[in-house]
């Protein structure tokens, strides 16, 4: 080890030591520091493992949590991040807080969420085994740009990557990325065949209207949810793709899927959902891990960080979910509004740093198909900016309530009994939870709000 990574590794040791002395999550700061004194900070870390890395704009926090899961279960040694830290900064500070002093990790593997823009940039310094792409919509614009951005940072990655390549075939954004490197034989797509809920023109706002090698508008056969669905290029034959998994037979109403002629029970009910359980059958496939695994995994595992987590409250039923882009927010009204009976919703959009500060994506969610939705209440930094634009949707503003007090919104949410939704976005999502479980707990306690 040469002398500026031994330093490296030491400093940094020092670092996760003293915020844990003081009661204090070492999870960013440490890496913040390390990439600032030091750009190459990665490759003072020996890690001899294989490497299995989740990225993409929606899901993957969901699909890395499952991998886990799966990897573990298997009776592996993991190391992961849980609850996000998915940039370079916190992927150099989760290796910290695992490493020894001579900078080496000791696990059988490691499954890491990476942010989209912070593939090329971890995976040139660390080995990658598995890359499992999901999506690519617009998200934060502030910060990303537009969506072809991400794209082309991927793909020069992958023009030189041999590894394995997990990729959602039904994505164009997405697929497109199977041809970066032709030398690389370690392609493995996968698919959703047509569900019910499936729509033959366009539900909800998306990306991929063109191919990206000649500019012919897409024919699709139909759309699952946003521009996921069955597409191909009339001109070049781009999207004819043969996927090594399609899952077939998606019933919402059980739920459940099939997958190489095995019915898998799932946890949750949208064809969200089950896209990223098609990239978890896909990934675990590659590791030939135990069928009883999958489907114990998939019936019985909940991520519980507010990615479709369920609450019982005061006698009501709720429903949480993450959504920072129109994409997340439409599938999450999709699932509420399938539910037959009456419900109403909470939604909790914040502007901070790590949001974007531009909100201008929630005039793309498609509010004007709420199904007997009776009541809204909005909280939040920009609570009136979301509940004017569901004023604008043809929403009786009589039933908006507007709280920027997420106590005073969880309150007023929880004033009536009934089905409950609860949309979150980015710096939201774990504030929100929390003065749900306060709520809970005064309810419990006998204690009025």
């Amino acid at each position: 080890m040469s002398l500026k990574n031994a330093f490296t590794i030491i400093f940094g040791k020092l670092m996760v030591k003293t915020l844990h002395l003081l009661g204090r999550d070492a999870g960013n700061f440490p890496g913040l520091v390390l990439w600032t004194i030091n750009k190459d900070c990665l490759k003072a870390f020996k890690v001899d493992c294989p490497i299995v890395a989740v990225t993409g704009t929606n899901g993957k926090t969901s699909v890395t949590n499952y991998l886990s899961h799966i990897f573990a279960s298997g009776g592996k040694k993991i190391i992961t991040n849980p609850e996000g830290n998915n940039l370079d900064t916190g992927i150099c500070s989760l290796l910290l807080n695992h490493c020894d002093m001579r900078g080496r990790v000791h696990a059988d593997y490691l499954v890491l969420e990476t942010d989209e823009s912070h593939v090329p940039v971890v995976y040139s310094k660390l080995n990658l085994q598995t890359l499992v792409l999901l999506n690519f919509f617009r998200d934060q614009l502030d910060r990303n740009g537009e969506v072809e951005t991400l794209i082309l940072k991927v793909k020069k990655f992958l023009e030189t990557f041999e590894g394995n390549v997990v990729l959602n075939a039904d994505d164009p954004n997405v697929a497109r990325l199977g041809l970066a490197n032709p030398n690389n034989k370690n392609i493995h797509y996968f698919s959703v065949d047509r569900y019910q809920g499936a729509t033959d023109k366009p539900y909800e706002v998306g990306e991929g209207k063109f191919c990206p090698f000649c500019d012919t508008e897409l024919v699709y056969d139909y759309y699952q949810y946003s521009h996921i669905g069955k597409f191909h290029c009339p001109k070049c034959g781009f999207g004819n793709i043969e996927p090594e998994v399609e899952i077939k037979n998606v019933d919402l109403t059980v739920p459940s899927f099939e997958a190489d002629g095995e019915t898998y029970k799932t946890a949750h009910n949208s064809i969200y959902y089950m896209y990223n359980m098609a990239a978890v059958y896909t990934a675990a496939k590659l590791y030939n891990f135990d069928k009883a695994i999958l489907h114990d995994t998939f019936e019985h595992f909940e991520v519980n960080n507010g990615r479709l987590e369920r609450f019982e409250v005061d006698g009501s039923s709720l429903l949480v979910n993450l959504a920072k882009n129109p994409v997340g927010a439409n599938m999450t009204l999709r699932v509420m509004n399938e539910q037959a009976g009456s419900k109403e919703l909470l939604f909790v959009l914040n502007d901070n740093l790590a949001d974007g500060h531009d909100v201008s994506w929630i005039w793309d969610i498609n509010f004007s198909v709420f199904n007997n939705v009776d009541r809204v209440v909005t909280s939040g930094t920009r609570a009136y900016d979301i509940a004017i634009r569901i004023k604008c949707s043809g929403y009786d503003p009589d039933k908006i309530f507007v709280y920027p007090d997420l106590d005073e919104a969880t309150a007023s949410l929880f004033s009536t009994k009934g089905d409950k939704f609860a949309i979150a976005n980015y710096t939201a999502i774990q504030p929100t939870r929390a003065a749900i479980k306060r709520y809970k707990s005064l309810k419990e306690n006998g204690e009025e709000k």
